[in-house]
């Protein structure tokens, strides 16, 4: 659909000249740098109303742009970028069960927000890595297998930490005996 031209930008690989593509790609950068940015100061900020919720909302909105560009990326180049799209809408939908776990106020709604809002950022780099990491300074000296993992081995163990610390989860992980 998009026939243009591969050309190089600041050292990345850009798939195709094409206007239209083009846009939808700046689009789909702007929104994941969005995330990448508001996400970090979500989890750096006190967990309550104000700056949590603000990035988050941010964030929120952010996710939903980078998952329908992708798909519009990914219907046009599917052969090229149809992992992507995969981790991308893991990283969507987890952002979307844990926002709505929130509002509905589930139970255990804390432990299903920190892991689904910590897995959705985990698939968002992930995703970044994946398709990038091979252009980056340092990342591109990296085996392939560090851009599928990386996000995952340092992200994990801070969901896990966050679970544990947080008021609102960790009564959950007591044992009786602590109780």
């Amino acid at each position: 659909m998009f026939d243009g031209n591969p050309f190089f930008f600041q050292g990345f690989e850009i798939p195709s000249d094409d206007l239209i593509f083009l846009v939808i790609l700046s689009i789909h950068v702007l929104a994941g740098t969005s995330c990448a940015f508001v996400g970090l100061l979500a989890m750096l900020a006190d967990k309550k109303r104000g700056r949590h919720t603000k990035c988050g909302k941010i964030y929120y909105v952010s996710i939903w742009i980078v998952f329908l560009s992708a798909i519009v990326i990914s219907t046009i180049r599917f052969q090229e970028d149809f992992h992507l799209l995969i981790l991308g809408s893991v990283a969507f939908l987890s952002a979307y069960i844990a926002r709505k776990a929130v509002k509905k106020k589930w139970p255990k709604w804390s432990i299903v927000h920190i892991t689904g809002m910590g897995i959705s950022y985990i698939f968002l780099l992930t995703a970044f890595y994946v398709d990038n990491g091979k252009f980056l300074p340092i990342w591109k000296n990296f085996y392939p297998i560090v851009y599928w993992l990386l996000p995952a081995v340092v992200g994990v163990p801070i969901i896990i930490r966050t679970l544990l610390r947080h008021p609102l989860s960790r009564d959950y992980f007591k044992t009786k005996d602590e109780s």
